[in-house]
């Protein structure tokens, strides 16, 4: 099995502090900020950052549907760790401030791949579509707090 990793990141014209806040917000603002490809969304213990429980259904493809069932952590200042309980997948967000008014976040999510021919299909495939959901995600966070 290798390891699959699949990062995105974006500028935003807010303050680094408010956009962790508003990604740590599970109760509110993350439901808000999910695109499309995320289904049955249920903050199940916590709601704000460190000891959040939370649950969705990610549909990264027509087939594919991974159900996840996520424990977040802080680790460090500016960052958040996503640990699904339901596969080895980790997301990590990192926030830091970018210059005045500004953030950088970086989103990236790793995960044992497959073997075989379909291993090399996902490692090869799984990171772009990942990707363009993780921008869809940045996207909607960016309108939410440069409001």
């Amino acid at each position: 099995m290798a390891q699959v990793e699949a990062t995105t990141e974006r500028i935003i014209a807010a303050d680094a502090e408010k956009v962790f806040d508003a990604l740590a917000d599970y109760t509110n603002t993350r439901a808000k900020v999910l695109p499309e490809h995320f289904s049955e969304y249920e903050v199940r213990e916590g709601g704000d950052g460190e000891g959040t429980l939370v649950h969705w259904k990610l549909q990264a493809t027509s087939k594919r549907i991974r159900d996840c069932l996520l424990e977040v952590s802080e680790p460090t200042d500016g960052q958040l760790v996503e640990k699904d309980r339901n596969s080895s997948m980790v997301t990590t967000w990192t926030v830091t401030p970018a210059g005045e008014g500004k953030s950088r976040v970086v989103v990236s999510t790793v995960w044992n791949g497959a073997g075989g021919i379909g291993g090399f299909f996902e490692k090869t495939f799984a990171p772009k579509g990942l990707g363009r959901i993780y921008d869809a995600v940045l996207a909607k966070l960016a309108a939410e707090v440069e409001k």
